[in-house]
C-alpha cells in the first residue's frame, strides 16, 4: 500500500477511535441503572428499561468497534494490511477509509 494512503488511513483510524470512545462514554452514561425511587410511572419505567436495553446493545457494538479499530491501528504497518483475509486480494481504499477495521473485501464479507 502506498505510504500516503497509510498516513491517510492512520489519521482516519485515529479519528474513528476518538469518535467511538466518545460514543462508548455516552452509552455508558445512558446505561446506568434506573433508580426505583424515581417518581416515574410504571409505563414510563418499562419504556426506560426497554430504551436501556437498546443502548446496551449499541454499547456492546461500539466497544467491539473500538477494539477492532485499535487492532487495525497496530497492524497498519504490517505487509498484509489492506489485504483480504479470505481471498488475499487488496481491499479497495474506499472500503478501508469507510470501515478502517475491515479485514475482508466487500465480496468476501457477505
Amino acid at each position: 500500500m502506498i505510504k500516503i494512503n497509510k498516513i491517510e488511513i492512520k489519521n482516519k483510524i485515529e479519528s474513528e477511535i476518538l469518535k467511538t470512545e466518545q460514543k462508548v462514554a455516552e452509552y455508558k452514561e445512558l446505561t446506568r441503572p434506573i433508580e426505583p425511587e424515581n417518581a416515574i410511572g410504571r409505563i414510563s419505567r418499562m419504556d426506560a428499561i426497554n430504551n436501556k436495553s437498546v443502548v446496551e446493545a449499541a454499547l456492546r457494538k461500539a466497544v467491539m468497534k473500538l477494539k477492532n479499530l485499535n487492532m487495525a491501528l497496530t497492524k497498519i504497518d504490517d505487509d498484509d494490511f489492506g489485504i483480504c483475509i479470505r481471498c488475499h486480494k487488496p481491499i479497495p481504499l474506499g472500503r478501508i477509509l469507510f470501515m478502517p477495521q475491515a479485514r475482508s473485501c466487500v465480496a468476501c464479507s457477505q
